[in-house]
């Protein structure tokens, strides 16, 4: 055998070897919740609520080449049980791991007043994370990109957030979820008006928010999408329930692919040398309306938001551009609807499942 050969021979298996797949680092809380009067019942449902609904939409809307990797902390209460959800999700990675930590897990009341709109009482409550305790979970992670929903509102504090924008070279998608939010002595949760909007815009390049959230944050939808643009936010979407979503897009941005690139961004996102803080130019604005759930009666609500900003993220890592990625997510949306909490959830939106 020559030495040519020998030299094909041994670079044989790096040949067939199976290209490492892109990872999802996911921020968020898994939430235990109690809801009352859903569906008009008279006794209260439990299950799996928080992230487990961002989880789910990711797991049935993601390509096959990315796989999710949880930062969560679970109380040690809960840990186990949320450790069996997350390995019954196709696109988990091996490695993926939660954090046990030594507090009750965060628990929250569901009290539903329409269809979109309910209260919320919380107890319990994992502590957020420090940059010192991220850091070293988030380098181990080795993530493309991520997604952060603040369902507690401390998952992240702004100084936290801004250290992880100053030291992760990948798109960040964020839904502020809960930020807006305080809770009273008596775990109610209720609105309060969001200090420092810009540093926190500032952190992400994709931006979620709804209506109620907006308007702790902006006196009107035009001043909140100014303050964000010009932060460095590329793509900004406020959901409006049934009514569908309004977005505002900086010059230039389609797609993942236009974003600005940043120290070792991973070149298969970004390869546009667009965009920088303050560069506003002419701003696309637009309507994506809704998607009808086909449900008769009354349907589950619960997660929608979560679902729809999981699914917009995942085809816009799927290299779709932003409007047809809000369409798709209208459409995940709405198939929450016709399912009743997350246990199966990822299954219904993939339509391996019958309407329950």
């Amino acid at each position: 055998m020559s030495t040519h050969d020998d030299d094909r021979v041994g670079e044989h298996p790096l040949a067939t070897e199976a290209p490492r797949k892109r990872r999802l680092g996911v921020i968020g809380s898994f939430v235990w919740d109690v809801l009352h009067g859903r569906d008009g019942r008279s006794v209260p449902i439990e299950e799996w609520g928080g992230i487990t609904y961002s989880l789910s939409a990711l797991d049935a809307a993601l390509p096959d080449d990315w796989e999710i990797v949880p930062l969560a902390k679970v109380g040690d209460d809960l840990v186990d049980r949320a450790r069996l959800f997350c390995r019954g999700l196709r696109h988990m990675a091996p490695d993926a791991e939660l954090i046990g930590v030594p507090y009750p897990n965060n628990r929250v009341e569901l009290r539903y007043l329409d269809d979109e709109r309910r209260s919320e009482h919380l107890s319990g409550g994992v502590p957020g994370w420090t940059w010192l305790g991220l850091k070293p979970v988030l380098e181990a992670a080795r993530c493309d990109a991520l997604y952060i929903n603040l369902l507690s509102g401390w998952e992240l504090d702004l100084e936290t957030a801004q250290l992880v924008r100053a030291h992760f070279a990948g798109p960040i998608y964020c839904d502020l979820h809960m930020l807006i939010m305080a809770v009273q002595a008596d775990g109610l949760r209720v609105p309060r008006p969001l200090p420092d909007v810009a540093a926190w815009c500032a952190c992400f390049d994709v931006l979620q928010v709804n209506e109620d959230e907006m308007a702790m944050m902006a006196p009107d939808p035009m001043a909140l999408a100014a303050t964000a643009m010009a932060a460095g936010v590329s793509l900004l979407c406020v959901t409006l329930g049934k009514r569908g979503a309004v977005y505002v897009a900086a010059p230039g941005f389609d797609g993942l692919s236009d974003l600005a690139p940043r120290r070792g961004h991973n070149s298969a996102l970004s390869t546009s040398p667009r965009g920088g803080a303050g560069a506003l130019g002419a701003l696309r604005t637009g309507l994506v309306a809704g998607v009808a759930a086909r449900i008769d009666g009354p349907g589950d609500p619960t997660g929608c938001g979560d679902v729809w900003g999981a699914t917009h993220f995942s085809r816009l890592l799927a290299g779709d551009n932003f409007t047809t990625a809000i369409t798709a997510a209208h459409q995940a949306a709405a198939r929450n609807v016709e399912h009743r909490g997350a246990t199966g959830l990822a299954q219904h939106l993939r339509g391996e499942l019958s309407i329950s």
